[in-house]
């Protein structure tokens, strides 16, 4: 079933938001921007965080959580090991969410329209794993290039 794939690529791709977080040399380059780049890690990870905390965890998995986006890219200097939890944390309450997902709730219209438009809750959450990945792969470049 798509739940299970849903959920593996989550964990996996959490898990590695968490590896690449923990593999700054120093933690005070996870904040830092440079000419021409907006975002800092850190700042990609609590978005990522809010991001599936509201899109699937509260509005699947009805976990309650109120999401305060500019705060995930204003928010500075948060320490690694609470981005760590953060991302445990994610990682439970999207399986969570995941997990109790029917088939006929995958295919059902996804209960907000993000982009404008209806869509299907498979559609958004695939849009949520790629979405995920994009980040995953401009965290991992940013550390690559400044914490050099």
């Amino acid at each position: 079933m798509l739940t299970q794939t849903l959920k593996s690529l989550f964990r996996r791709d959490l898990e590695q938001l968490k590896r690449e977080v923990e593999l700054y040399q120093d933690e005070k380059v996870i904040w830092y921007t440079e000419r021409g780049i907006s975002n800092s890690a850190g700042n990609l990870c609590l978005h990522l965080v809010g991001n599936l905390n509201a899109f699937v965890g509260a509005e699947l998995g009805k976990t309650g959580y109120v999401r305060h986006r500019d705060l995930e890219f204003s928010l500075k200097n948060v320490p690694r090991s609470e981005l760590s939890a953060k991302i445990d944390e994610t990682i439970t309450v999207v399986e969570r969410a995941l997990e109790n997902l029917t088939s006929k709730q995958l295919e059902a219209e996804y209960p907000q329209q993000v982009f404008g438009k209806p869509m299907t809750t498979e559609y958004f959450l695939m849009h949520l794993s790629s979405h995920l990945m994009y980040h995953l792969g401009q965290i991992n470049y940013h550390r690559r290039l400044l914490d050099a």
